[in-house]
Order: structure tokens, then C-alpha cells, then sequence
């Protein structure tokens, strides 16, 4: 019994020996050098991410009883902004990109006789019918910028 202890200890030893200069061998290697592939947003989905910043904020200032009076003109870079390499700017992007730019502007028309909580809710309804066609990941993100 002793006898195969002792085997035992030597192969579970042997192996943890060869582990380590195994790993010591792929990692302290100065030869071979590791590239990760990270993910960097495009430019259109860093704007995306303004554009939802922007609305958070009007959102806040309603609620509060603040009417917002000076349009943001960071929104109008929907217009340019360069899209990830696996999309394109079709017509239905453009469509919505406009539509969502006049609702925007609506937003700060105080002459308009539309509820203010209707007209921001408007243009963020148009955030959501696009991306129900296109990227559809930031939906539930999106519904949270809308008005009870």
C-alpha cells in the first residue's frame, strides 16, 4: 500500500513539473507574441450611443418639468457617421434617419400644441421602428428612454 502511495506521488509530482515548463515555455516566450481580436465600435454606433445619452437626459429634464430649448446638433451626425463594415446605408436607414431628425427637432418647436411628453415619445418610437429592421440588439435599452 505504501509502494503505490508513493507512485502515485511521483506521477501526480511528474505531471505538475511538466505542466509548469509546459506553460512557462507558451507563456514567457518573448518570440511569439499574442494578438486579441477586440471589438471597436464604429463611428455610427459610438454616435448611437450620444444620441441615447442626449435623450436620457431630455427624458430626465420632461420628467423634471425643464422644457429643453436648444436642439442638439450631435444629432444630425446620424447623417454621417461612418457604419460598421458589415453594414450599409440603404434606403430604409435613411428613411428613418430623417424621419427620426424632424421628430427630434419637434421636440424643441414651442409653438407646437402636441404634448411635450408625445413628441418625445414620438422620435423614440422611430429609434425602435428602425431598429426592429436593422440591429435589433439595442431595443430593450431603447424602450427604457421612453415616457410612462
Amino acid at each position: 500500500m505504501f509502494r503505490f502511495f508513493l507512485i502515485l506521488l511521483f506521477v501526480v509530482c511528474s505531471s505538475c513539473k511538466y505542466e509548469s515548463q509546459k506553460s512557462s515555455q507558451n507563456f514567457g516566450s518573448d518570440s511569439e507574441e499574442k494578438k486579441y481580436d477586440l471589438y471597436e465600435p464604429s463611428e455610427m454606433a459610438l454616435h448611437m450611443n450620444v444620441m441615447f445619452d442626449i435623450q436620457k437626459s431630455i427624458k430626465e429634464d420632461i420628467q423634471n418639468g425643464t422644457t429643453p430649448t436648444d436642439f442638439p446638433e450631435e444629432i444630425l451626425k446620424i447623417h454621417s457617421a461612418q457604419m460598421s463594415d458589415f453594414k450599409e446605408r440603404n434606403q430604409t436607414f435613411e428613411a428613418y434617419s430623417h424621419l427620426f431628425v424632424e421628430k427630434f427637432e419637434l421636440i424643441f418647436d414651442s409653438t407646437s400644441q402636441v404634448p411635450l411628453e408625445k413628441r418625445y415619445n414620438d422620435a423614440v418610437k422611430l429609434c425602435l421602428n428602425c431598429h426592429q429592421t436593422e440591429c435589433t440588439g439595442p431595443i430593450p435599452r431603447i424602450k427604457k428612454l421612453l415616457i410612462k
